[in-house]
């Protein structure tokens, strides 16, 4: 899913994506970055981003995703946890 397709997502529904939260400043997983900068990870590379990042209908669903990708999250995202959380919550920046 691509950000500028968000405003064609239903609205009523809550939709889950793989997040993750920079641990450091130049944080391996994404140098140059902020501590606390928040990024989605993306589908095919399993890096950190904010682009191109799975879409899931439950909770479970994106927690099943991540652990099936658990080993390559690891190299791409080095020292930080990836979560499912909202993208209702997401975008608005808000934790949980």
């Amino acid at each position: 899913m691509q950000m500028s397709d968000v405003d064609t997502l239903d609205g009523a529904r809550t939709w889950w994506v793989p997040a993750v939260t920079a641990p450091m400043r130049d944080w391996a997983g994404m140098p140059g970055c902020r501590r606390g900068a928040r990024f989605l990870i993306d589908e095919e590379s399993l890096r950190p981003a904010r682009d191109n990042y799975p879409l899931f209908e439950n909770r479970i669903d994106c927690l099943q995703w991540i652990m099936a990708h658990r080993t390559a999250l690891v190299r791409t995202a080095p020292d930080a946890n990836v979560a499912p959380v909202s993208l209702a919550h997401w975008l608005l920046g808000i934790e949980g």
